[in-house]
């Protein structure tokens, strides 16, 4: 006879694993924010900045701004590379700090 499923710690478990993720976007939302220089921007602005671009229908307009973020990221992904080849000994970078950008520009 198989020894039945425990639910209960699945579903812990499944919670846990979606409160982590929750966590870490949050934290790569705001490493974004910093490394782009909009954390000079008050959150007033920012959040309007945001609405804009959320409301924004115009595909053009879209498209641009995709490609504009891509090219930040493949800029930074190859600034990071180069600057940990040079830094021998010296601060690390955090753990996952270039790993978003490069996933996220691979995927558009």
């Amino acid at each position: 006879m198989r020894k039945p499923r425990d639910f209960d710690a699945e579903l812990k478990s499944l919670e846990d694993k979606a409160r982590d993720l929750k966590a870490r976007k949050v934290q790569q939302l705001g490493e974004l924010v910093i490394s782009t220089g909009a954390d000079a921007l008050t959150a007033d602005e920012l959040a309007g900045a945001l609405i804009v671009l959320a409301e924004t229908k115009d595909a053009g307009k879209r498209e641009a701004w995709a490609k504009r973020g891509a090219a930040f990221f493949q800029g930074r992904t190859r600034r990071t590379a180069s600057a940990s080849d040079r830094d021998v000994g010296g601060a690390q970078p955090k753990p996952g700090g270039a790993q978003p950008a490069s996933g996220s520009a691979s995927t558009e």
